[in-house]
């Protein structure tokens, strides 16, 4: 199924991870009986050449099914005449997988970076295929069957993820609380903040164009890697499509490296912080309607509502909910500034119009008449107090005055000073207007 991703406007934030570079030792392997050209690039003992596919595997410590994956990958390569090899990136491993994986004809990477996206990152750097086609060294799918991923790229896709709930979950390869909890919130996360058609956002095995992901600079270094190359690509506009694939039990008798509540979050938290629309500008309208449309309904008396009275108290918390709105959408333009800046979110049209229209100037001015009009709210509410020659005063009355002059003032040295932040931003730092990450 071709899930095409549209880029969608003001789709999504980002604080990213920035890391150090990842340190790579590239070691050649030895032929082990080699004979012919498909397999010696395979193994890597080949000069630099256009190799179609690169067969990747993120290890550490999989002494009891690294040779075993790696085995199959390169049965795979020779059963469909593929110019391919197999990389196998080390993440420090210290029960032997490495040696292993080197007898069983693969080419290792060592990464020093510890993390699943550090060794994933690297292994993609040192790639020579054109196509990457990427999964665990713990023999929970099939390196034997990568037909339907190559198939799809040489078709024009640029990342093929696959779908486990679609190919088929063994028993026991998945805990439920992954398969019925986890996966699907997170994945239905990921496709409500960023138009992504993907259904299985976490899948291990997948395949891509590996230009295609360089050019999308992938920055975390643990288990949410995962997640940041659906998300970047969806924002970058690549073609992605999604293939059935089995999830089978892995042939390890350790626990998993996965953390399920931890790295949980960890995706969620990177979800989250790529999308400012939905973390913070739909919040922060829906607390400033809201708000205003209560101080409005009770600025002019009490109002009951099926037998409950609400007043000036009511007022004061909507008027602390229209601050928090502003707020947040303040947030939300300064987080999607500094996103777009650091090439972490794609600049669409609309949001370079609204930088460009976004001066120093015109937010000054646009804060002061707002904080002007709820001052001149204030010195109303002053003037009747002078006309009772400064006596005490009825706070039902007086506090619809009060509350929304707070409000607006408030309201206005926000936007002001927000106005100051944006512009720290300086015109060369801005991006340029692109489509795409």
């Amino acid at each position: 199924m071709d899930l095409r991703n549209r880029q969608r406007p003001y789709a999504n934030n980002a604080i990213d991870r920035m890391t150090s570079p990842v340190s790579l030792i590239t070691l050649p392997s030895p032929p082990f009986g080699i004979s012919s050209p498909a397999e010696a690039r395979a193994r890597g003992d080949a000069p630099d050449a256009a190799l179609e596919l690169t067969i990747l595997m993120p290890c550490l410590n999989e002494a009891e099914t690294v040779a075993v994956c790696v085995t199959k990958a390169l049965g795979f390569l020779r059963r469909t005449g593929v110019e391919g090899e197999v990389v196998v990136a080390d993440n420090g491993s210290a029960d032997g997988s490495r040696d292993l994986a080197v007898a069983a004809g693969a080419r290792v990477v060592d990464i020093e970076q510890r993390g699943y996206g550090s060794a994933l990152r690297a292994g993609i750097q040192a790639a020579r295929g054109r196509y990457v086609i990427m999964a665990d060294a713990d023999d929970s799918y099939d390196f034997s069957r990568l037909d339907g991923f190559l198939d799809e790229l040489r078709r024009g896709a640029q990342l093929v993820m696959g779908n486990r709930f679609a190919g088929g979950i063994a028993e026991g390869a998945m805990p439920p609380l992954h398969r019925y909890l986890g996966n699907p919130a997170l994945s239905f996360i990921g496709r409500l903040l960023f138009g992504s058609g993907i259904r299985d956002f976490h899948c291990g095995l997948r395949g891509f164009e590996r230009d295609a992901m360089l050019r999308i600079d992938l920055k975390s270094t643990g288990m949410e890697f995962a997640s940041e190359m659906v998300v970047k690509a969806t924002l970058a506009r690549l073609r992605v499509v999604e293939v059935p694939t089995t999830l089978s039990p892995d042939g390890r008798s350790r626990p998993p490296h996965l953390r399920s509540w931890r790295d949980g979050w960890r995706h969620l938290r990177f979800l989250l912080m790529m999308s400012p629309r939905w973390l913070l500008l739909y919040p922060g309208l829906a607390l400033l309607a809201f708000g205003l449309l209560v101080q409005a309904a009770i600025v002019h008396g009490p109002v009951v509502i099926g037998g409950i009275g609400f007043d000036i108290h009511s007022m004061l918390y909507a008027a602390g909910a229209t601050v928090l709105g502003v707020q947040l959408m303040v947030f939300a333009l300064i987080a999607r500034a500094v996103g777009a800046v650091k090439g972490v979110l794609p600049l669409t049209p609309a949001f370079a119009r609204l930088l460009a229209f976004f001066s120093l100037e015109r937010g000054i001015v646009l804060g002061l008449a707002i904080g002007c009009s709820g001052l001149g709210l204030a010195i109303y509410s002053v003037d009747l107090w002078m006309a009772t020659r400064f006596s005490a005063l009825d706070p039902t009355a007086m506090m619809r005055y009060a509350i929304p002059s707070v409000t607006l003032m408030i309201a206005g040295a926000e936007i002001v000073f927000a106005s100051f932040v944006v512009s720290f931003i300086e015109p060369s730092e801005r991006p340029r207007e692109r489509r795409g990450a």
